[in-house]
């Protein structure tokens, strides 16, 4: 069953995770940059996208979450 919001099966080619890939290609700074980016479009469309905001809202929570472990040095 796919997590749409933790682990969309989309994004998994495999056992690797795209976010995961990429911050293998692109280091550690610009997938920070990256979370800092996708979690503001889920903020300002949250409202706009759907009835209910809460899963736009969980996504932005997600890629905030993912940005402090990244400053923390946590891989998850």
């Amino acid at each position: 069953m796919s997590d749409n919001v933790n682990h969309p099966s989309h994004y998994t080619q495999g056992s690797i995770e795209c976010i995961d890939a990429m911050q293998s290609a692109f280091g550690t700074q610009a997938i920070q940059t990256y979370c800092q980016c996708n979690a503001f479009k889920y903020l300002w469309r949250a409202n706009l996208k759907k009835a209910s905001p809460e899963e736009d809202m969980q996504k932005a929570r997600w890629y905030i979450d993912k940005w402090l472990q990244l400053q923390k040095g946590e891989t998850e």
